[in-house]
């Protein structure tokens, strides 16, 4: 039992520390995703095999087969000569997009290595094959 010269003071809740607290907080998650962005491969256009899209560019095919043969255009032709194949097929003046369909099958390091050898020409945009669900 209180006696009566006590007095009941107000509750007093200061937000000011707790909104602090917030901001830091949302500041922490803004700055780490901008980090999460940054992607250190190689740029090329993977579209979702859901919805994917036709390409209303120059298409050129490069095919990896699941043994490691590289075809351009349905002809076989050796990694070294993909580069001024890809290159003798891009028109000046016009961007093309060079649609990689590899095997599943096929190792990564190879599909990589195609990759590579295309983006040395200039004006060349990468797409890769996929099937829809």
């Amino acid at each position: 039992m209180r006696a009566p010269q006590e007095q009941d003071s107000p509750l007093d809740l200061n937000l000011v520390p707790m909104i602090d607290v917030v901001f830091s907080i949302l500041t922490f998650f803004i700055v780490s995703t901008l980090f999460l962005t940054r992607s250190e491969g190689l740029p090329v256009n993977l579209p979702q095999a859901a919805t994917a899209k036709s390409q209303q560019q120059t298409r050129i095919a490069v095919t990896v087969k699941p043994d490691g043969e590289v075809a351009l255009n349905k002809v076989p032709i050796a990694l070294a000569q993909l580069e001024t194949g890809v290159k003798t097929l891009v028109t000046a003046n016009q961007q093309a997009v060079v649609v990689i369909n590899a095997d599943e099958k096929v190792d990564h390091g190879q599909v990589i290595a195609v990759m590579d050898e295309i983006r040395k020409v200039d004006g060349v945009k990468l797409a890769i094959a996929t099937r829809k669900k």
